[in-house]
């Protein structure tokens, strides 16, 4: 049952006559213990990333090698194999969920997230330059399959230490599981929330199986979700009879999350361009009122914010809005078509092919090539948010005739959050050749620091919202309901952690009447929601506008 034990004579071989083991062979065993022990005790969550969060006892480690010193020869080398397939996997899972908690401060979805890697190939191209886009995909590919190829051989290299020194293995193990035992007993930690009696890896593995298994079983609960729709059998002469004759618009504005009026690096001059924004339109004869809602998604994924806005359901993942891109599930968008309002969308960032636009069904689309920009590439998003409104102003505004609902896509303040062009008179814009001399340009600057980030963040907020301030004063009339909203919060790395999913909404009109509808509501006057505003789930807002504006 036991290999021949490792003993080595005075000449320096061992009793095969093989060579003594070289240094290179010693440090090759180091580094494949090391691997091994960094992958069962790294956290999975960046906010616990720390040196001192990898002091752990990890038990399925003590558990492998206990099995490896029962087996036979050949039994050990299979558990060796399929324990570092097994740990490769674990590996690669924690990987993603370090990425997916400092950007979207949420575990990776082994079901759903597989589809957002084109959109990160899309991010980085626009964001970055396509080389980028394509070292990071090779980078991405070379690990998943680099990976648990490593950790593989390595614990096969260790199972064979293991088994040639039996009994100091042995009392090795024996001893830690004393320690291990009795950390568990008293709580011992090092760090808050991570214990040194340390079972995170059985932990994750059921976490992500018991997610697999909810994603599963939600499709069917999603779809009698769907079909449970008050509004969905309403004639059209009984929607939104109290907004006739207006002109409506709903504006998601990239990133506008509830710490931009409220961090206390951020909300001093953004709450200032609000303030300043409230008293000039205020003066113009407009009225505003805000509140906030609450967004499904944190750092990304906006269309699950449009997706949950529009169609009054919780659209958190990407298998919901597939299944609801499937359905005839009645959005805002299609309540003002069946009340006989011509619908436009305006999406500056929708670059190809989008079987979004049919679902949502809009009269007129405008995409990147139609809005025509003939000026500089401002990180993410090609045109500035300036630009977006001037082009929907000058194709559909303009042209007004009857009743129009508009959805804008606002993306200035989009990560990477570089630099962004001054405020233009509105005649200037034209086709964006003026910018040419702005400092636009990708995010190549890696010198940036995470206050720089966090400054440059709140400038893009700043931009955006002094724009819309800026059209509204520029072009509305008496007809214009302006709202807008955040699609969600920016990533962990300008909120910080355990941020709220909190977004600003804000409604904008002259005509009192449209507020008064909403009195009910209690969000507050002017266009900076205070810290006591009214917070709604975002799916709810669907409801309430149609019963707010109907009959």
């Amino acid at each position: 049952m036991d290999e021949v034990p490792d003993v080595t004579a005075t000449d320096g071989t061992d009793v095969e006559g093989r060579p003594k083991r070289s240094i290179a062979a010693r440090l090759t065993t180091v580094l494949a213990a090391l691997l091994v022990l960094l992958v069962l005790t790294v956290p999975y969550d960046f906010g616990r990333l720390s040196p001192a969060a990898f002091v752990r006892i990890p038990l399925e480690a003590l558990l492998v090698v206990a099995l490896l010193l029962a087996l036979p020869s050949r039994g050990s080398r299979l558990v060796a194999t399929l324990a570092g397939v097994a740990l490769g996997v674990l590996g690669l899972l924690k990987l993603f969920d370090l990425g997916f908690s400092a950007a979207l401060s949420r575990a990776f979805d082994p079901v759903l997230d597989w589809a957002l890697l084109d959109e990160g190939f899309a991010f980085l191209s626009e964001s970055y330059g396509r080389p980028a886009a394509i070292g990071a995909a090779i980078t991405v590919a070379v690990v998943v399959l680099g990976l648990p190829t490593l950790v593989t051989l390595s614990t096969r290299r260790l199972r064979r230490l293991v088994v040639r020194h039996r009994s100091a293995t042995t009392r090795i193990v024996a001893a830690l599981v004393v320690v291990w035992v009795a950390c568990a007993a008293f709580n011992v930690r090092v760090v808050e929330g991570v214990p040194v009696a340390d079972t995170s890896a059985t932990t994750l593995a059921n976490g992500h199986g018991f997610q697999v298994r909810l994603r599963l079983d939600d499709r069917k609960t999603f779809g009698a979700l769907i079909e449970a729709d008050r509004f969905g059998d309403t004639p059209g002469d009984q929607l939104l009879t109290a907004l006739r004759g207006k002109n409506v618009v709903v504006a998601f504005v990239e990133s506008y999350g509830r710490d931009a009026v409220e961090d206390p690096e951020f909300a001093p001059q953004v709450g200032a361009v609000l303030d300043r924004g409230t008293s000039e339109l205020g003066a113009a004869g407009f009225a505003a009122q805000s509140g906030f809602l609450t967004s499904p998604t944190f750092g990304g994924g906006s269309w699950l914010a449009h997706d949950t806005l529009l169609s009054g359901l919780w659209i958190d993942n990407d298998q919901r809005h597939r299944t609801l891109l499937a359905s005839d599930r009645m959005t805002l968008n299609g309540a003002f078509r069946r009340a006989n309002w011509q619908t436009v969308g305006v999406m500056p960032a929708v670059t190809k092919a989008w079987p979004e636009g049919s679902f949502f069904g809009y009269d007129r689309f405008y995409n990147a090539k139609t809005l025509a920009y003939r000026g500089p590439k401002f990180s993410f998003s090609t045109p500035p948010d300036q630009y977006t409104l001037a082009s929907w102003q000058r194709l559909e505004q303009a042209k007004r005739d009857g009743n129009v609902m508009t959805e804008l896509a606002l993306v200035s303040s989009h990560a990477p959050w570089t630099p962004v062009p001054p405020l233009l008179d509105w005649a200037d814009v034209g086709d964006g050749a003026v910018y040419r001399g702005a400092a636009g340009g990708r995010s190549d600057d890696k010198r940036r620091n995470t206050a720089q980030i966090r400054a440059d963040y709140r400038k893009s907020i700043e931009y955006t919202l002094s724009t819309l301030v800026s059209y509204v004063h520029a072009y509305g009339d008496d007809d214009l309901v302006f709202i807008f909203l955040g699609d969600h919060q920016p990533a962990a790395v300008v909120t910080g952690e355990n941020a709220s999913r909190d977004v600003p909404i804000s409604i904008i009109t002259r005509d009192r009447t449209v507020l008064d509808r909403i009195s009910g509501w209690g969000w507050q006057d002017g266009l900076k929601p205070g810290p006591q505003a009214p917070v709604w789930r975002m799916d709810a807002f669907r409801d309430r506008f149609l019963t707010a504006f109907g009959p």
